[in-house]
């Protein structure tokens, strides 16, 4: 009689696992056959504006003296800025730092004095590139003493991106279609895309181009714009 109910209770635990493993299947997509493919749109640019990381460093035995000179340069750097024409929502602070610091001897590993340093950053943004170079040479003068990079951008990014979108979806239907015909199947419904910029702009210097002013010689060449599209397609 146990061995009887033991065998019913193990049927009846089996049933309802297989019972949850049914209802685990979403419906509709029993033995569904799928193709996925990705495809690459590119799209290159003529860049029209730069962003530029100008970094003002002074130190001091006395806080408000490093303060106080800092201030002063990155004034006078601000002014240089929009005497040149750049407009005052186009230069922004980016960073601002004051911290201690300390001289070593490093013959002897001994502690020879202790000093603040202020470091102010400022992100300026320009949009007249054949200017770019007198920027540069400007700044420096006017008491900038690091310039952490240049980047090459345009202003407008939607018109490129919305044609590299058009791109990637172009190039991965082109190649669903090619799959399918080599495979002997029909393309069914489009159940799945997505579209994704795969890297942000990328500089390509070329010769053939220049953004050149007086002062520093600055080449912009040109930028490219990616986009990365996967398709996913039922098939019959």
């Amino acid at each position: 009689m146990y061995k009887k109910l033991s065998l019913i209770i193990i049927s009846l635990m089996i049933a309802g696992l297989l019972t949850a493993c049914n209802l685990a299947v979403a419906p509709g997509n029993e033995g569904l056959r799928t193709l996925n493919v990705s495809g690459t749109g590119r799209v290159t640019v003529v860049p029209d504006i730069a962003t530029i990381n100008i970094g003002v460093r002074t130190e001091s035995e006395v806080v408000i003296d490093a303060l106080d000179e800092n201030t002063a340069q990155a004034n006078a750097i601000a002014k240089a800025l929009q005497d040149l024409g750049i407009a005052p929502e186009d230069i922004q602070t980016a960073n601002f730092n004051v911290f201690p610091n300390e001289r070593y001897d490093y013959m002897t590993g001994q502690v020879e004095g202790r000093y603040f340093v202020v470091e102010n950053t400022i992100n300026v943004t320009v949009r007249d590139l054949p200017t770019l170079g007198m920027v540069l040479s400007t700044v420096v003068e006017a008491g900038a003493n690091s310039i952490y990079g240049i980047n090459f951008n345009i202003a407008d990014r939607e018109a490129a991106v919305t044609e590299a979108r058009q791109l990637a979806i172009e190039d991965a239907q082109a190649k669903a279609q090619s799959i399918a015909e080599a495979a002997g199947v029909k393309l069914g419904e489009l159940v799945n895309i997505n579209v994704y910029e795969s890297w942000g702009p990328m500089p390509y210097y070329d010769a053939g181009y220049g953004a050149y002013a007086e002062g520093v010689p600055v080449a912009a060449g040109t930028l490219t714009i990616a986009l990365e599209c996967n398709l996913t397609y039922s098939i019959e």
